[in-house]
């Protein structure tokens, strides 16, 4: 009785084996999730530019100076994007840093503009884009009110937002 047990129990499953190898076909289909989220990355080409007012014209103001040897690049996909700047803390009463970023296709820079803590726009109507090499452009002026500042830094932050 174990016996004849045994094989119909084996007879069922290679059956039932068999019916799903049956069924399997030459096809088969699956679905396949997918998402793109949104992609807004921006790079600098180095971590420094150094400015330094040292003449003037005699009779006039300190000669303003500018340092356009970096760059930057954009990468985003989403559109009605812009850049925006801003400083960590204030410049001393007198000196002025200011930026111009070259707009990259399509889009448009707001040409120079004061760094100040709060953002200002840089560089609006960026749609989606991956470009490299864009010109950032740094200009330090002072008056001669502002006197003798020692060397200092500030961080610039530019960032990529809804425009």
């Amino acid at each position: 009785m174990k016996t004849q047990s045994k094989l119909q129990a084996a007879t069922i499953l290679a059956a039932g084996i068999l019916s799903l190898n049956t069924f399997a076909g030459p096809t088969a289909t699956q679905t396949v999730t997918y998402e793109v989220t949104a992609i807004n990355e921006l790079a600098v080409s180095a971590a420094t530019a150094s400015l330094t007012v040292n003449a003037a014209t005699s009779g006039s103001a300190p000669t303003a100076v500018t340092d356009a040897t970096t760059s930057y690049s954009i990468t985003t996909n989403e559109t009605n994007r812009k850049i925006t700047g801003a400083i960590d803390s204030n410049m001393p009463s007198g000196v002025t840093l200011s930026v111009t970023l070259a707009a990259p296709t399509g889009a448009t820079s707001a040409g120079k503009q004061a760094l100040s803590t709060s953002a200002a726009d840089l560089v609006t109507s960026i749609a989606t884009i991956n470009e490299t090499g864009k010109t950032i452009t740094y200009e330090l002026a002072a008056t001669s009110a502002a006197g003798v500042v020692a060397s200092a830094s500030k961080t610039v932050t530019l960032t990529i937002t809804a425009g």
